[in-house]
C-alpha cells in the first residue's frame, strides 16, 4: 500500500459520503471502486464502478456509511485526494480534489499527473 500508515488514502466530504452510501444502498453494492485509465485530452481519466466484492489488493476507505475501494494501480495517484460531490443547475457529479494532478482539461474529465 502507498501512503502513510493509519492515514486514509482519500477522504470524502460529508455530501460525497452521503451520496456514495445512497448509491450503495440503491445498487445493492459493497462500495464504489475508484481507478484511473488512459484516455481523454489530458491523458488520464478517473473511473468509478460498483463493487460486488472487494479485491484483496484494493485499499478500502470507509467513512460515514460509504465505502470506497481504490484499485491497486491508482493508489499512488490518488493519495491525498478529497472526493466531493457537487450539484448545480447544469450538472451533478463527483469532484476529485487531487494534489497529484499537474493539469486538467477544460471539461474536467481528463487529467495529467505530476511526474514521479
Amino acid at each position: 500500500m502507498f501512503g502513510i500508515p493509519g492515514k486514509a488514502a482519500v477522504t470524502l466530504t460529508p455530501i460525497a459520503a452521503q451520496h456514495i452510501a445512497r448509491l450503495m444502498a440503491k445498487q445493492g453494492s459493497q462500495g464504489l471502486r475508484i481507478g484511473i485509465k488512459k484516455g481523454g485530452c489530458a491523458g488520464m481519466e478517473y473511473t468509478m464502478d460498483y463493487v460486488a466484492e472487494a479485491n484483496p489488493m484494493d485499499e478500502v476507505v470507509e467513512q460515514d456509511g460509504a465505502r470506497v475501494l481504490i484499485a491497486p494501480m491508482a493508489q499512488m495517484f490518488l493519495f491525498g485526494t478529497e472526493i466531493d460531490y457537487e450539484s448545480d443547475l447544469l450538472h451533478a457529479g463527483f469532484k476529485f480534489n487531487n494534489p497529484n494532478v499537474a493539469e486538467a482539461c477544460g471539461c474536467g474529465e481528463s487529467i495529467k499527473f505530476k511526474d514521479a
